[in-house]
């Protein structure tokens, strides 16, 4: 990962997000800035939006709605 790379994290099989998958979120989230690359979450379940809305990640993430096959 380079600058000018982006890091799609495709979601859409995820049934499950505890502070632990939030937690490893975060560490790539911070990978991708280290490397000066842009890292993207698309398709986040519902149940899991939700979780990053109330905690506020929902400003720290870009969210992407679609999948990254779309």
């Amino acid at each position: 990962m380079g600058p000018g790379q982006d890091l799609v994290i495709d979601l859409s099989g995820l049934e499950y997000c505890d502070s632990t998958g939030i937690t490893a979120l975060l560490a790539a989230c911070q990978r991708a800035q280290a490397a000066d690359a842009d890292m993207t979450l698309a398709a986040v379940p519902a149940n899991t939006l939700h979780i990053l809305t109330v905690v506020g990640l929902d400003q720290v993430f870009t969210i992407q709605p679609g999948s990254s096959t779309a």
